[in-house]
């Protein structure tokens, strides 16, 4: 492998994280894909690749086992690195971009009934929240379902604006206008609405949040709407956790993911008031398609719904019993 690649993807890596504020994870997840780019050709520099090299290194990966989505994600980390890397080096033309990913094929989203999530959220068979931890969990989990964030865009959020040296907040929450202010993917910034059960779990957390801020916080600490333990911004894994305990705790029989309250809250909405492009601007979604898919499962409890109520929807199953 090149030194010189190396240094440049580094270079790349650390404007990703430093100056545009891409999340670590997405940050080593960049690097390791630019990697296997390197290790398909390792005598070969980066800008010496052409569409045929990029094409040839998705197959290597593909019979290497790589998944359709991994093999999405790795190419677009390519085309961002030539974007990138393109101007400096005189190129003609970016490599990368003419290629296609292969085709991902669309699962749906796995969402909790109304009945699930409202036993989650209403913490069936167990006590209100007391301690700080619970009351920042049922915060989390209520904006979660009442706004449809995704799991980055929620540890992202901040108790109020803040802007000094260093240090701007890019995704608020604003308890008078009864919304947040979040920045999402391509940082596009929408505003969401915030339900009364949000407004009500966030009031309660932040009278118990500031005995957890450490002794001398930082900006970013100081901003920060959600703390763990320690005092610093909850981490993603330690939210996933959190919810998962809660599922368990009063017996759903599933697993609970961040992302299930949110495809929750856009099946829930569709099956309600039937509005995709609503839904598709509080999802934060560039393209109506990805919506669309929330159709299908709203098609799914109209057909359940076809299938318990319609008389004869129950005929065959009467007469195979018979």
């Amino acid at each position: 492998m090149s030194a010189d690649d190396t240094r440049r993807i580094e270079a790349w890596l650390t404007e990703l994280g430093a100056g545009q504020r891409y999340s670590p994870h997405t940050v080593a997840a960049y690097r390791r894909d630019l990697q296997a780019l390197q290790g398909c050709f390792p005598d070969r520099p980066l800008d010496t690749l052409e569409e045929i090299h990029i094409r040839q290194a998705l197959g290597r990966l593909h019979a290497q086992g790589r998944q359709p989505r991994g093999l999405a994600r790795t190419l677009s980390a390519w085309r961002a690195y030539f974007a990138w890397r393109a101007p400096h080096a005189g190129l003609h033309r970016n490599p990368a971009q003419g290629v296609r990913a292969p085709r991902i094929p669309r699962s749906l989203p796995k969402a909790l009934s109304v009945d699930q999530t409202q036993a989650l959220l209403d913490r069936a068979h167990l006590p209100p929240a007391q301690t700080p931890i619970e009351k920042r969990d049922m915060a989390m989990f209520e904006i979660l379902y009442s706004s449809g964030l995704r799991l980055s865009e929620l540890v992202g959020l901040d108790w109020q604006p803040l802007r000094e040296p260093g240090y701007a907040s890019h995704s608020w929450i604003q308890l008078a206008e009864r919304e947040a202010i979040v920045q999402g993917k391509g940082r596009k910034t929408r505003a969401v609405p915030l339900g009364q059960h949000a407004i009500d779990a966030l009031q309660a957390w932040l009278a118990a949040r500031a005995p957890m801020l450490p002794p001398e916080p930082d900006a970013d600490t100081r901003a920060a709407l959600f703390l763990g333990t320690r005092g610093r911004r909850i981490s993603p894994r330690v939210v996933q956790l959190q919810l998962q305990a809660l599922a368990q705790r009063v017996g759903l029989p599933l697993h609970v993911h961040p992302h299930s309250l949110r495809h929750s809250f856009a099946s829930h909405l569709l099956q309600s008031a039937q509005d995709l492009r609503a839904v598709q601007e509080l999802l934060g979604h560039a393209n109506i398609a990805t919506t669309q898919i929330y159709t299908r499962l709203d098609f799914q409890h109209l057909a359940a719904s076809y299938d318990q109520a319609h008389p004869r929807a129950r005929r065959k199953a009467k007469d195979e019993t018979s």
